[in-house]
């Protein structure tokens, strides 16, 4: 386990979670805002958890978010850094049955929180499809900042970011 909250707890996904990743991203408003198409099967959700680098690259990568009381896995969150831009990136997902309860915000918070003062990273951006006002509130909730909008896939969308206290 990496992280704890007071409803839920965060750990490294495995491809003991194939089925989970594979369902997430079958339903078309789960992925709409993401850029990301669906697995073809579970295989390839297997296949993709199995070659999940970011944790022995970075030491940071998604988490399996769990609730506690009764060990439902809800989705992912976390911090994953992306190497075409140089930084370090907030991102999640959940079971639609799991949205506007707080989880993401409940995560997304937790995990900010580990990035700036755990590993000690000085920024860490936040970006999303400007159609997609949930995942925008979820980043100002957690005290992200408007950097820019910019086009992602051809979409209008935003950057969001957040600075840690660095002594440098």
């Amino acid at each position: 386990m990496i992280l704890q909250t007071e409803r839920l707890m965060l750990r490294e996904l495995t491809v003991d979670d194939a089925a989970h990743f594979y369902n997430l991203n079958t339903d078309p408003l789960v992925i709409k805002y993401t850029g990301d198409p669906p697995f073809d099967n579970i295989g390839h959700a297997y296949s993709f958890l199995k070659q999940y680098e970011q944790y022995k690259k970075y030491g940071y990568g998604r988490w399996a978010v769990i609730r506690k009381e009764d060990k439902e896995w809800l989705g992912w969150c976390g911090l994953k850094y992306e190497k075409e831009y140089k930084e370090t990136d907030i991102g999640y997902r959940f079971y639609r049955k799991y949205w506007n309860k707080g989880y993401a915000t409940e995560a997304a918070k937790a995990s900010l929180e580990y990035g700036l003062n755990k590993l000690n990273l000085k920024t860490i951006v936040g970006r999303a499809m400007k159609e997609n006002p949930a995942s925008i509130r979820v980043f100002e909730k957690i005290g992200m900042s408007y950097v820019e909008d910019f086009i992602y896939e051809g979409a209008p969308a935003v950057l969001y970011n957040i600075k840690g206290s660095s002594k440098e």
